[in-house]
């Protein structure tokens, strides 16, 4: 795609016409006319900007607050600058509203900017126009831009136009770059380099998952083609349950990966709060982020967050339970694929059970799984030494999938660092007999 400056030029070009012709229509200047738009005339240049302006359509009055919204992170000085020229002496201009930053210089745009540009001081369009910063405007529900919070008492409309971080990285450099983690985004993603040949896992497992992927390829038929929206609440949410290191979360990254999605893991040590209602506070802010952007949120140990409810018995019980409700609320709301992972299906509540659609048991594997398991870990540029008898370990040693590749990689070094052509079993069984260790597990050689 080409820049996006062209578009965007033009776009500000539009702007400035039209506060000029607001401030002449205000300032009621000689040879000025009625306040009007001016025509726009888009540039035929293929960008980002453009396909956004494509799918969305915005009238003149939203391209005026998306752009006020832009317009300091492009032009810093863009407001300051016709103002200037229609007062030359300086001197406060309450009606055109407009903050100053703890570090910008310029003049921020407010809501009453926007108002001021698209009403001027016609009360009764004034109130029409803040439609476009209401919950149910296309601004919001996609989270392109929103007013700043004010204290308690201000109006509102004197809160800043924020637009999202990720449209500003769209408009200016045609590219969103990922969202990092931080306190207001507590969740980081997560990829391999792993195929789905790498994952070992047994036949009615796999056909689960199987079930995911024909939702990710037709949800979209299904719901919009036919209609269906209107009777099934939007997204999927599954559950994976099996003991630590039998594949739950490389089957998430996998899904992400084949579909070109992002997934990220929810940091539940920056998510569960012991103080009331901070930990919703802190999940809104993942489930604020995420909606609409086609993420796939992965929430590994999940019984943190939606282990079961107890008996009210404190008013900390009752706080608790509310949170769960919250939760359960939020998940069934959001659009896109939610994947909570936990070693027992029983520690989820069961107001979660009944609303997942599908709940995926990943056992230990057993001796064919396990051995081959040892295949797919084995590394290419070392093999084992004669005469090891591979598939009797595998027989013999009840391991996960990541135990085996601790394993490989501990009887790895060991051969590394020997300088030794091959991998020697009794690094094998002495690489098992840890794994066996930090289970508490009797190892027999």
């Amino acid at each position: 795609m080409e820049t996006n400056h062209q578009h965007i030029t033009s776009s500000l070009s539009f702007l400035q016409s039209c506060i000029n012709s607001r401030l002449a229509d205000y300032f009621k200047q000689e040879h000025a006319t009625a306040f009007s738009y001016p025509e726009w005339q888009p540039d035929g240049n293929d960008s980002a900007f453009s396909d956004f302006l494509s799918l969305y359509q915005p009238n003149n009055e939203e391209r005026i607050i998306l752009m006020l919204a832009l317009m300091p992170h492009v032009q810093p000085n863009f407001l300051d600058a016709i103002i200037q020229q229609y007062l030359p002496d300086g001197g406060d201009f309450q009606e055109i509203g407009g903050v100053k930053g703890t570090n910008h210089r310029g003049t921020l745009p407010t809501g009453e900017t926007a108002l001021f540009v698209l009403a001027g001081n016609d009360i009764s369009k004034r109130l029409q126009a803040t439609s476009y910063f209401s919950g149910e405007h296309f601004f919001a529900k996609n989270h392109i831009l929103s007013l700043e919070q004010v204290k308690e008492g201000e109006p509102r409309m004197s809160g800043r136009i924020l637009l999202e971080p990720e449209y500003i990285d769209l408009f200016t450099t045609g590219t969103v770059s990922p969202p990092a983690f931080s306190p207001d985004f507590p969740a980081r993603p997560v990829t391999t380099a792993m195929e789905w040949s790498d994952l070992v896992i047994n036949t009615k497992t796999a056909n689960q998952i199987n079930d995911i992927k024909v939702w990710l390829l037709h949800n979209g038929t299904f719901m919009r083609d036919w209609q269906m929206d209107k009777r099934i609440k939007p997204g999927f949410r599954t559950l994976f349950y099996g003991p630590s290191g039998t594949g739950k979360t490389l089957t998430a990254t996998l899904l992400g990966k084949e579909f070109k999605k992002s997934v990220y893991r929810i940091d539940l040590s920056q998510i569960v709060s012991k103080y009331i209602g901070e930990t919703e506070k802190n999940l809104e802010k993942v489930f604020n982020k995420a909606e609409n952007k086609d993420w796939i949120l992965f929430f590994d140990e999940a019984d943190a967050l939606f282990g079961k409810r107890s008996n009210v018995q404190s008013a900390h019980d009752k706080y608790a339970n509310q949170e769960v409700s919250y939760l359960l609320q939020r998940v069934e709301d959001f659009p896109g694929l939610i994947i909570l992972a936990s070693n027992y299906k029983s520690n989820i509540d069961q107001a979660f059970v009944r609303r997942f659609n599908s709940i995926i048991h990943f056992p230990m594997p057993n001796a064919e799984e396990r051995y081959a398991l040892w295949q797919t870990a084995l590394p290419v540029k070392a093999p084992l030494e004669p005469g090891a008898d591979l598939q009797n370990i595998a027989l013999r040693y009840d391991l996960s999938g990541a135990a085996i590749t601790n394993v490989i990689q501990y009887a790895s070094l060991q051969t590394i660092y020997r300088n030794s052509p091959t991998i020697s079993v009794n690094d094998i069984l002495e690489g098992i007999r840890r794994e066996y260790e930090k289970e508490e597990r009797v190892f027999v050689k």
